[in-house]
């Protein structure tokens, strides 16, 4: 797999990421012109000291931690744009490491997430040496499930390529998550992937997984398939899979979810007013039935779906960019149209009441962010369940540390009594 370019940023571009403004924002904090800030990001012209002072103070008040210490550590790799973490720090997490190869999804991220430490890009290097990872007490990783998902798996058959563990590029990533479990030791681990993990492969790809983390890295490990119905209006199931170091008492085949029958519906996240760009052209539409209506004839389903505002959709995917065709929306007298992305934040769970989730990129770019993310409000119902095994988890393991550390002092011509403990 090719490395990407990495982008030189000027100190006026650095700034203005940590304080977590758009281009626009800052034109408008400066009071300065379009064409200046360009200059400014593009580093042709240098910004004046009060202008450096102001986006340092602007950076400063975002990034500035509360003093209280939360109740455990995270690392966020393969963060995408940051849902997981969006779950995991209302349950009293701070992300300490972050780790995303897409530079698009870096944009968003910045724009979305105070924070104190730069986000990495290829994971490979980080677990070539996991010293350059912080000590943390909980790993988070959506690993790229691009080699185990239904289509994935369909397109490179038809390509003749290989998949899963057998894939030179995203399959192997779940083995370097691994390294790093094996090196730092975190009291947990959440993994999340697509639903046909389970099967793929006749199962063995998962039994791979389950025997890497129970056998060799020594954790105790549940896994469950959880669809997004209860939450928002989309049929999106995605399976998790939690490990603890140490057993616990947390049982997932026994969580109770929510009724999906009472969840919301597309009209809870639809716009009432959209713009005639997201439409269907008249090709695109007569392309799109009469694909439908070939399949059909057939004896197959594929082709577009429509939804009204009482119904729940399927599964929004990073394709959706290209015609929409798994998700439109009735309109009375037109065409059927696009979701906006604004709506695909909805449907995902992005915005929530406390905050609008920031869109910085193009409409192509934000479908394919949302449709590789996961639901939010699954992760968080996941935190808030996992939130007491995590504490009790984390408090052992800083124990157990505290103790190591201390004999490795007191006795240090017998470090195995140390190794005893940990």
């Amino acid at each position: 797999m090719a490395l990407r370019r990495t982008q030189t940023k000027t100190e006026f571009s650095k700034l203005r990421e940590q304080a977590g403004l758009t281009l626009p924002e800052v034109e408008e904090l400066l009071k300065v012109d379009r064409r200046t800030v360009y200059r400014y990001e593009r580093g042709e012209t240098k910004p004046s000291r009060l202008a450096r002072d102001i986006l340092r103070q602007a950076a400063q008040e975002r990034t500035t931690q509360d003093n209280a210490p939360p109740l455990f550590r995270f690392i966020d790799l393969f963060a995408g744009i940051g849902g997981l973490r969006m779950g995991f720090e209302p349950a009293g997490g701070r992300c300490v490491f972050t780790s995303e190869w897409d530079l698009k999804c870096q944009e968003t991220y910045r724009l979305n997430y105070p924070d104190n430490h730069e986000i990495a890009g290829d994971i490979r290097p980080y677990a070539d040496n996991p010293d350059l990872i912080p000590e943390h007490d909980v790993l988070l990783a959506g690993f790229p499930c691009q080699p185990f998902s239904i289509a994935g798996v369909s397109k490179k058959n038809a390509l003749g390529r290989p998949h899963g563990f057998l894939c030179d590029t995203q399959g192997t990533l779940f083995f370097d998550t691994a390294q790093i479990i094996a090196h730092h030791r975190p009291a947990a681990f959440v993994l999340e992937n697509v639903k046909n993990l389970e099967r793929h492969d006749r199962g063995r790809t998962f039994a791979t997984i389950k025997h890497s983390l129970e056998k060799e890295l020594g954790y105790h490990v549940q896994h469950r398939v959880i669809s997004s119905q209860p939450w928002v209006p989309q049929k999106r199931e995605r399976i998790f899979i939690v490990g603890f170091r140490e057993p616990t008492k947390f049982d997932f085949a026994a969580l109770e979810l929510p009724d999906p029958a009472r969840g919301p519906k597309l009209r809870d996240i639809l716009d009432t007013e959209v713009p005639d760009k997201y439409t269907l052209t008249p090709n695109l539409w007569k392309y799109l039935k009469e694909y439908k209506e070939k399949h059909n004839a057939a004896g197959n389903g594929f082709g577009f779906s429509r939804f009204g505002p009482d119904d729940v959709a399927r599964t929004l995917s990073a394709r959706y960019y290209k015609d929409g065709s798994e998700i439109l929306i009735a309109q009375k007298g037109k065409r059927p149209r696009r979701l906006t992305p604004r709506e695909c934040a909805r449907l995902m769970g992005f915005d929530t009441k406390e905050r609008e989730f920031r869109i910085p990129v193009s409409d192509m770019q934000a479908y394919k962010q949302f449709g590789n993310a996961v639901v939010v409000p699954v992760v968080r119902f996941l935190a808030d369940a996992l939130r007491p095994y995590l504490e009790t988890a984390v408090a052992r393991a800083r124990s157990t540390k505290q103790q190591k550390e201390f004999i490795l002092v007191t006795r240090p011509d017998r470090p195995e009594i140390a190794e005893a403990h940990g």
